[in-house]
């Protein structure tokens, strides 16, 4: 049944540059775009900025990038009230700890301070689109429907939703059948006794149990017995900037459809559910967490996965195993596991995640084929089931963002579509900053 539906929709503003989506990604796009001189809108469907880095609850922030990107810059805010904080590196790689509380505060300064135009509580419902040419979006705010128009505008929401409305080609899931990996909700526990506790950043974490068993398997076997959820064969605990604290990774929901918003309901009931057991898991059987509480959880779904939007370039397996370097790089030394965790199951789908070499990210994995005056950033750019598993973590999510926001200030200042703009401007700008490529 098709509902047909006519209203004039007032125009709410016109500027240089639109980024959809104030997440990692959206944010490292919209402050880069305002120091290019833009005049930059940031538009946000939640109540708050930062994404998965805040709303997300996803602590630590993984991954990494060559030195003198936005990431650098946030992860300094990000500790500047922490001088005391105890470095963690593991298999995983630095671990950067958040306060998402304090992060909602920061990250919004830091969009005001560079005069970024930012509007909450706004999703985009549609696009203004002439022939091949993006114009704009249609956004539902808490007065109605209203339309933006801009020269430039940049998807930064994960799900790549700007792009998919405007009519670009994308791929979900693996190659071989289009299963994604699975959702989570993290969440906080306190009342954690540090002289007993572990930590644990994954399956191949070779931590043991007091009687020496490895943890990991004895995860696998409550997971097998129905102690731990189905598929929640790891528990991980992560270190966050307080005593006593631990960051949990564990809940997992597989065969999620996470841009059909009734599943997404149906996910947050059964993983809020598997908190609980998770919790008791823990008091039970793991020593120093006997009288571990429950601090906060996420107030948004962990989503890995949606649409990959197909760009001039596709980054490929061998790009990031291989660590391939390219002379139109915007990215440079990206690095992180290929961390697929398992769509079919619980683990990981290759038995644990792989090494990866760092690599570049080229301009063309960040502009959309067929559509004019788009660009990508984040997880949703350009690239195969498996490169995606490396580059969609928030270090990297950053650095795209970045160079996606200054390639659409440049793109504007040298009147060319951001498609015909010459990759060695953005380089240029970036080197000039002090980023090493």
């Amino acid at each position: 049944m098709m509902h047909q539906y006519r209203k004039e929709i007032p125009y709410l503003n016109s500027v240089d540059v639109l980024v959809v989506g104030a997440g990692p990604a959206g944010i490292g796009a919209a402050v880069a775009a305002a120091r290019q001189g833009a005049e930059v809108l940031l538009i946000e469907r939640y109540g708050a900025v930062g994404g998965n880095l805040t709303l997300g609850n996803v602590s630590p922030i993984l991954g990494k990038v060559s030195e003198g990107t936005i990431y650098d810059e946030i992860v300094k805010l990000l500790a500047q009230n922490h001088k005391d904080e105890i470095p963690v590196e593991t298999r995983n790689g630095k671990e950067i700890h958040i306060d998402a509380e304090e992060a909602k505060g920061i990250l919004t300064d830091l969009l005001y301070k560079n005069h970024v135009n930012v509007m909450l509580q706004t999703a985009v419902c549609d696009v203004i689109k002439e022939n091949n040419t993006l114009k704009g979006v249609i956004v539902t705010t808490p007065c109605g429907i209203m339309a933006i128009t801009a020269k430039r505008v940049i998807d930064a929401t994960g799900d790549g939703i700007v792009a998919f409305l405007a009519g670009c080609e994308y791929k979900i899931g693996r190659e071989i059948d289009g299963r994604t990996q699975p959702t989570t909700l993290e969440f906080t526990i306190n009342n954690v006794d540090e002289s007993r506790a572990i930590m644990c950043f994954g399956g191949s974490d070779p931590v043991k149990l007091p009687n020496g068993k490895k943890y990991s398997e004895f995860c696998k076997e409550c997971e097998q017995n129905g102690i731990l959820p189905k598929n929640v064969s790891i528990v991980r605990l992560h270190r966050t900037f307080y005593q006593g604290e631990r960051n949990v990774n564990a809940t997992q929901l597989n065969d999620v459809d996470a841009l059909d918003a009734k599943e997404l309901f149906k996910a947050e009931v059964e993983l809020r559910d598997q908190i609980d057991k998770v919790i008791g898991f823990l008091r039970k059987y793991i020593p120093g967490y006997e009288n571990c509480m429950l601090k906060t959880t996420a107030d948004a779904l962990g989503v890995r996965e949606t649409r990959r939007i197909i760009g001039e370039y596709i980054m490929c397996d061998s790009d990031v195993e291989e660590g391939r370097h390219y002379d139109d790089a915007v990215v440079h030394n990206a690095w992180f596991l290929i961390d697929i965790h398992n769509p079919s199951g619980g683990g990981q789908a290759e038995g644990h995640s792989k090494m990866a070499e760092p690599y570049d990210i080229r301009y063309g994995a960040l502009v959309p084929k067929g559509v004019e005056n788009l660009l990508t950033s984040g997880r949703c750019i350009s690239g195969t089931h498996r490169a995606h598993a490396s580059y969609r973590v928030m270090a990297i999510c950053m650095a795209t963002g970045e160079a996606a926001g200054i390639a659409a200030a440049l793109s504007i200042k040298e009147n060319v579509k951001p498609r015909e703009l010459s990759p060695e401007k953005i380089r240029e700008v970036l080197a000039k900053k002090g980023v090493k490529l």
